[in-house]
């Protein structure tokens, strides 16, 4: 079960109030259906994780969105730079993007997962 395991193992999400229980069992239900042990093997409970932890973070920016009367579900992408005034910083996001990785690349969960699931699609390789 996810709850049992993941907010030891990911303790940026302790908060209950904040990361109920129930999203918890949602996402991880989902996760547990979609991600085939058949690929994943004894690596699968960290993906599971991975994949809730980056459907957690998605579902607080929509959380958020709504909050101040924004969409919830609106895909703004990545900032790649802030002004405050005359002061400006800028990040080079390209960098950090896995290509063709389309929301994964929203979180850092996100990139590791898309990483992983991308070696273990692949499956065996010979040389």
């Amino acid at each position: 079960m996810i709850n049992s395991t993941f907010r030891a193992d990911f303790p940026e999400f302790e908060s209950t109030i904040k990361y109920p229980d129930s999203m918890l069992t949602f996402w991880g239900t989902l996760a547990e259906n979609l991600i085939l042990i058949d690929r994943w093997q004894d690596m699968k409970p960290f993906g599971v994780e991975l994949f809730v932890a980056h459907q957690l973070v998605t579902a607080s920016m929509n959380i958020k969105a709504n909050e101040v009367d924004g969409l919830p579900g609106q895909f703004l992408g990545p900032a790649n730079n802030k002004s405050v005034g005359e002061v400006s910083v800028g990040y080079d996001t390209n960098m950090s993007m896995e290509l063709g990785a389309g929301h994964w690349n929203l979180t850092s969960y996100g990139k590791q997962f898309i990483r992983l699931a991308r070696m273990f699609g692949a499956g065996a390789v010979q040389l």
